[in-house]
């Protein structure tokens, strides 16, 4: 089984566990996942606006993940 399989299954595998915590219900789903989405990008910037420079060595977080 190649890597982009593997991804794809445990993709998959993913995708199922939402939806079945959600009773297939799939707009329930994406609320959840953007409200997850909305916490995270808070927690992110209170992250950096606490780190020093010399912690992270230039190192910045991005908020936008590389595709």
């Amino acid at each position: 089984m190649s890597s982009k399989s593997a991804q794809a299954v445990a993709n998959s595998y993913e995708v199922e566990a939402a939806l079945a915590y959600h009773d297939e219900d799939a707009k329930a789903t994406i609320a959840t996942l953007l409200g997850d989405i909305k916490h995270l990008r808070l927690q992110l910037a209170l992250a950096e606006a606490a780190m020093s420079q010399g912690m992270t060595r230039g190192w910045k977080p991005k908020f936008e993940r590389d595709l």
